[in-house]
């Protein structure tokens, strides 16, 4: 979720300030950009030396330096800021902010700032529950701004209750898990199918196809980035997921697959079946390696389950269930025929002809054609851009 994502870290001073050190390192550990401003009073508590080891980047206290008069311009902060997260947020800070007071970066860094801002307060019991602190909260929140609420425990004053600064790594899930409630497949559950199938002929041989899971795996990782809970069940592939929270099951044979995707079809209510499952796999698989012995050599060969057939035949209202086509001759009337046949909302439909598309690379041109007949053809593009016009697609189901 924080991946690529610019953040702005405030730091106030307070005893909690230590904690500072660990938000940086768990941000910059997934994969954000991490800036720091502090106050005068958190450089008491910790140094910038270790803020800005650990972040790579430098950090900014005073509106200027004063040996060379180079400013630090509070506006440019705000604008690069995908967020800004203020921790700890000390009764002080609380009270400037909520009144417009900016006596200093921090405090006039949030005020230009556009993007959502985060605060986490830190504070001893009695400071915490005045009720002028109580009611900058409430400014605060009515301003827009979203409080991580402070934990109950031991205080640095030996008072036990509520005012310790969450710890750092709920911070991280705050931030991750609010700002996937607000995306647009939050709260869904998807199931992707991803690379091929190897069809054991012996402990050595297996019959197989060329499918890397490109695909798959980058359609998994944009539902995630839409919101969604993801399960990817994959044939053998090299392919790696880079969000942490996809569970990943890998398979190796088309009954293995189909073991896997049967068992989370139900509650799933997205369901892309990427994979190249094998259409046949051999009828007897032999226990010892067969020995090259004649010039010939014959395999009996039964047909596989048909996953996505079978899932079509179980599909309950509200379900959206989408394949793929990778055809090389009447394209869109083949494609048609799988749309209806197998009760998808819409297919995926690729072409080997299309240079750039298919196997093994990281481009694909894709036709989108729906239940409704409507059809949408695109460019050829990235596998990752593929998966955000379908994951877009899906969405338009849903707000229709």
């Amino acid at each position: 979720m924080l991946k690529g994502k610019n953040i702005l870290l405030g730091i106030c001073g307070s005893i909690a300030s230590y904690k500072s050190a660990t938000l940086v390192r768990l941000l910059v550990k997934e994969g954000a950009t991490v800036k720091v401003i502090m106050t005068t009073d958190a450089k008491n508590f910790i140094t910038p030396l270790t803020l800005s080891t650990l972040s790579k980047n430098p950090v900014y206290s005073d509106y200027f330096n004063k040996s060379t008069g180079e400013w630090n311009n509070h506006v440019d902060f705000g604008l690069w800021a995908d967020y800004l997260i203020i921790a700890p947020a000390t009764a002080n800070t609380l009270a400037k902010l909520a009144n417009g007071l900016c006596d200093n970066l921090l405090a006039a860094t949030y005020l230009s700032a556009r993007c959502p801002v985060y605060f986490a307060p830190a504070m001893d019991l009695d400071m915490w529950k005045h009720s002028s602190t109580q009611q900058n909260i409430e400014k605060l929140l009515g301003y827009g701004n979203v409080l991580i609420k402070p934990a109950y425990g031991e205080l640095a004053s030996g008072l036990t209750g509520e005012g310790r600064m969450a710890e750092p790594e709920q911070i991280v899930a705050f931030l991750e898990a609010h700002l996937k409630s607000n995306l647009p497949l939050a709260g869904k559950k998807a199931l992707v199918t991803a690379g091929p199938t190897y069809e054991p002929i012996d402990p050595v041989r297996f019959i197989g196809n060329h499918s890397s899971g490109k695909m798959g795996f980058a359609i998994a990782e944009e539902l995630c980035k839409q919101g969604a809970e993801v399960v990817l069940v994959c044939g053998p592939s090299g392919e790696k997921t880079i969000n942490r929270s996809i569970v990943r099951i890998d398979v190796g044979s088309s009954v293995e697959m189909n073991a896997a995707v049967q068992q989370h079809f139900k509650e799933s209510d997205i369901t892309i079946m990427g994979a190249a499952v094998a259409d046949y796999r051999p009828k007897e698989v032999a226990r010892e390696k067969i020995k090259k012995e004649s010039s010939e050599f014959m395999l009996e060969l039964v047909k596989t389950t048909d996953i996505l057939s079978e899932l079509g035949k179980i599909k309950r209202s509200g379900q959206v269930l989408i394949g793929f086509a990778l055809e090389t001759e009447n394209e869109e009337e083949n494609a048609r025929k799988k749309l209806q046949k197998k009760n998808l909302d819409f297919v995926v439909l690729n072409s080997l002809q299309d240079s750039g598309a298919g196997f093994k690379t990281d481009t694909n041109k894709v036709t989108i054609i729906d239940k409704d007949a409507g059809i949408e053809k695109y460019p050829l593009k990235t596998k990752s851009e593929v998966a955000k016009d379908i994951c877009n697609k899906i969405i338009q189901l849903y707000n229709v």
